[in-house]
């Protein structure tokens, strides 16, 4: 597998991904592998594609209504102030969106920056114990706004 979003898709597809959250019509949810900002999330597309424009224009809406719903799960559950939506491909060139929640109670030094300023290195990793509450109500919350596969 060329990238570690398709390691992750087949993770998933397998049932031995702990990150996920739920699936959804354009792929899987799932929690990020670090909580600097609890409740940073991705939508992983499956089938994997490398980028947005190889989707068909009816599979592009589809992934990114996944994606805002995701958004509106976030902010519902977290308390956020706002969701940061990133869609790159640069390192990882496969199709991904990032969600960031953004809180008022962040760091001003970071409260105004791009999430990659934060130090990742010593960011709080995914524990699937403490999480899965989390990722409990954030499926929930999409499953009242649409459709969980």
């Amino acid at each position: 597998m060329p990238t570690l979003i398709h390691r992750r898709v087949e993770q998933a597809r397998q049932g031995i991904n702990p990150t996920v959250i739920c699936r959804v019509v354009s792929g899987w949810v799932v929690l990020g592998d670090v909580q600097f900002l609890q409740g940073y999330s991705l939508l992983l597309p499956d089938p994997v594609v490398p980028d947005l424009n190889a989707l068909t224009i009816e599979q592009r809406i589809t992934f990114l209504k996944d994606m805002t719903v995701l958004g509106d799960a976030v902010l519902e559950v977290t308390g956020a102030i706002r969701i940061n939506y990133e869609i790159l491909g640069n390192s990882e060139a496969a199709l991904h969106a990032h969600l960031f929640p953004r809180y008022a109670t962040e760091p001003e030094e970071n409260r105004r920056k791009p999430v990659w300023f934060y130090d990742w290195q010593s960011a709080s990793p995914f524990d699937p114990k403490r999480d899965q509450p989390l990722m409990d109500r954030i499926a929930a919350a999409i499953k009242q706004h649409q459709k969980i596969v």
